[in-house]
């Protein structure tokens, strides 16, 4: 099957080399004409503009983007004059379900379809394949089913749970047709949501065990600092790197993400290479607007997208306010960094 792909970042271009590992076709298209020339040595079809992008696409048309949330809007609006009745445009990105619901709409007006594909799998997809949660028109998402099928991780050796034994469908091969136009990015929007409160609580949880050797350090007693009642209770020297590898064999908080910690404490134990600054990209706080309108409460998901706000300095003022609050009712002097024990 023959598939258009705008967008050839970590995501896109991987993607289109597992479809031309599976034999499908792919006329690629991005900003960037470097990009494009190494998958075109990889046996994909190149275009140097939108225009002759459309030009060598088969009716009816499937275009995939896979561009930022964004410019996805720009993007279907370069694509427009050269697209007719019947094609299909696949947004492949974290867009909000909110806008799809508009694009499909809008373009429903004009004959050309609209599906949103929320599509998990980063920078391993190539090998390990793409989960994806889809939205759209039944009759649309069927005749791309050879793309999605491809893209998908497969069943591979992961036991069929308890009870599908007789089941059927596309969820145990990795990817789901979830409902009308939107419902694929709602999903993967209440994913990520979920995938924050994950990182949150293993980021947490090695934070306190890589600080239980507290009760060896020294530190000075002052009115300012409160005391560590029993130090004794803290003198672990525990690895971190060998905790997380533990874990991943056999215990209840085993998951791909302690595999990818395990693996960044091998890399580099002391995490030397990040400053803490961790950044979301919308799906997060969407989520907590969906709770919010839902009246669903989510302390965990809230707590973990405000983390991501002050990593990032985005407590910064409201520090200092807590600090000069201090100064100013009891003379409060600010203390220098570093924990304190004694």
């Amino acid at each position: 099957m023959q598939l258009g792909m705008i967008g050839l970042g970590r995501m896109g271009a991987n993607m289109v080399r597992r479809l031309l590992k599976g034999g499908h076709q792919c006329v690629v298209f991005d900003k960037s004409p470097k990009t494009v020339e190494q998958l075109v040595d990889e046996k994909a079809t190149g275009a140097s503009d939108v225009k002759d992008f459309v030009k060598k696409l088969d009716r009816p048309r499937s275009v995939w983007l896979m561009v930022p949330a964004a410019v996805v809007d720009n993007a279907i609006s370069d694509l427009l004059p050269y697209l007719e009745s019947g094609d299909a445009i696949i947004d492949g990105g974290n867009s909000y379900y909110v806008d799809d619901i508009r694009r499909a709409k809008e373009l429903a007006s004009k004959g050309i379809h609209y599906v949103d594909v929320g599509t998990s799998g980063g920078v391993w997809g190539l090998e390990r394949g793409y989960c994806m949660m889809i939205g759209g028109e039944p009759e649309v998402v069927d005749r791309l089913d050879p793309l999605f099928r491809r893209l998908a991780p497969g069943a591979g050796e992961i036991p069929r749970t308890p009870g599908r034994e007789t089941g059927n469908g596309t969820a145990e091969l990795g990817y789901l047709h979830c409902g009308p136009n939107g419902a694929g990015h709602f999903v993967k929007m209440v994913h990520n949501g979920i995938e924050y409160g994950l990182m949150a609580a293993y980021a947490e949880g090695l934070g306190i065990l890589r600080e239980a050797n507290i009760g060896k350090q020294k530190a000075a007693i002052d009115a300012e600092t409160t005391p560590l009642r029993d130090p004794a209770h803290y003198q672990y020297e525990l690895n971190l790197g060998d905790i997380a590898e533990v874990w991943r064999r056999g215990s209840v908080v085993a998951s791909w993400l302690l595999d990818l910690t395990a693996a960044a404490l091998v890399e580099d134990p002391a995490l030397s290479k990040f400053a803490g600054r961790v950044s979301d990209s919308g799906e997060g706080r969407w989520t907590i607007n969906a709770a919010i309108d839902e009246g669903v409460p989510v302390p965990v998901l809230s707590a973990a997208l405000y983390q991501r706000f002050s990593s990032r300095g985005e407590a910064d003022y409201q520090d200092k306010l807590l600090s000069a609050m201090r100064y100013q009712f009891g003379g409060h002097l600010e203390q220098s960094g570093g924990k304190q024990a004694a």
